[in-house]
């Protein structure tokens, strides 16, 4: 999860559009290695030829370039709500976890962090399967012609509760999800030798993708269940390409173990790694361009392109305050009359 530092010039609409559009970019553009780690995970690459670049390429030959964007519509259309539901929960959980004097531990900002990631995955988990089950599909003999017949496809053939299965591996995942958070965290003083409130910007933009490599290689064993949960389906041809025939979350976890060894767990982990830079690179480029547009919109900066403040305006106003005074202002001149 990637958080930035609020900044009061901006209106909560702003926040939101700036990090969803930011978001939605970053996951188009690393798709094709979400789809490899997906794949992976499943089961359903095959052959000798293994990785992310073998995976695409086979892909691409058997359904064509369009095919490795497989489930990204889906997985963009989530981001908004999931952020706004994840931005309410976190505000819930900071203030359960505030103590009296107004102060929270970075324990438990991390905490309540995971927390509202774990709530907002809840929340939309139905999406995420939609996504796995479109990505493990042909496109040339599709079982789903798009997002609402999947949806009411697998409502109708397996009932509600099979939009949420492998929701319990979300509530597991986030456990090792945070205590790697923690151990990158409480240790990034000692890494850089200085303190975090001097970090630079390339030294925050590494801190995150550390942050994430870590916690996704701890976490990942209980995705990579979850992703199987999620495509196995009767319906399905060849029960979804999954690898794996198992009974329940235990049990497959047992069953990778016992044909694939414990590394078996961590298949895909790779293509997923090889993400982090440019997903992360990508978004935090695109939200602060998104950023510097609206601060122009509200007329804190001269331009879109630049950081350049807008003389004589103070900058701990907050948008509306500054129409408000930008409207008194104006009044003010529109009053005063010529005198003689």
């Amino acid at each position: 999860m990637v958080t930035w530092r609020r900044d009061g010039r901006l209106t909560g609409s702003q926040r939101l559009l700036c990090a969803g559009l930011a978001g939605a970019l970053s996951l188009s553009l690393t798709a094709p290695l979400e789809l490899a780690t997906v794949l992976a995970q499943v089961g359903v690459v095959r052959g000798r030829a293994r990785g992310p670049g073998a995976a695409g390429l086979r892909v691409w030959r058997a359904e064509g370039p369009r095919a490795l964007w497989k489930g990204n519509a889906v997985a963009c259309l989530r981001l908004f709500p999931c952020s706004a539901v994840q931005l309410a929960a976190y505000r819930k959980f900071v203030m359960l976890f505030t103590d009296d004097l107004g102060h929270i531990s970075q324990w438990s900002s991390i905490m309540a962090g995971s927390l509202a990631g774990m709530v907002s995955t809840i929340v939309i988990y139905p999406t995420d399967l939609i996504k796995t089950r479109l990505i493990v599909q042909n496109m040339l003999e599709p079982s789903y012609r798009g997002i609402l017949h999947a949806f009411s496809t697998v409502y109708q053939q397996e009932g509600f509760l099979a939009l949420y299965r492998g929701v319990s591996l979300t509530v597991l995942g986030a456990l090792p999800f945070s205590a790697g958070s923690l151990l990158v965290y409480t240790n990034l003083e000692k890494i850089w030798n200085a303190p975090q409130d001097r970090f630079s910007l390339l030294q925050n933009f590494a801190n995150v993708c550390l942050a994430a490599a870590v916690t996704q290689t701890l976490s990942f064993p209980f995705d990579t269940v979850k992703r199987k949960m999620q495509a196995q389906s009767s319906y399905l041809p060849h029960c979804g390409g999954v690898d794996v025939h198992f009974s329940g979350a235990v049990d497959c976890f047992r069953q990778i173990v016992r044909t694939q060894g414990v590394l078996g767990l961590w298949n895909g982990l790779t293509a997923n790694l090889m993400k982090i830079v440019p997903y992360f690179g990508v978004m935090f480029g695109t939200f602060e361009f998104c950023k510097r547009i609206c601060l122009y919109q509200n007329g804190y900066t001269v331009s879109p392109l630049s950081y350049k403040l807008t003389p004589g305006v103070d900058q701990s106003l907050k948008p509306q305050e500054l129409r408000e005074f930008k409207k008194f202002k104006t009044g003010q001149l529109k009053s005063k009359k010529p005198t003689i």
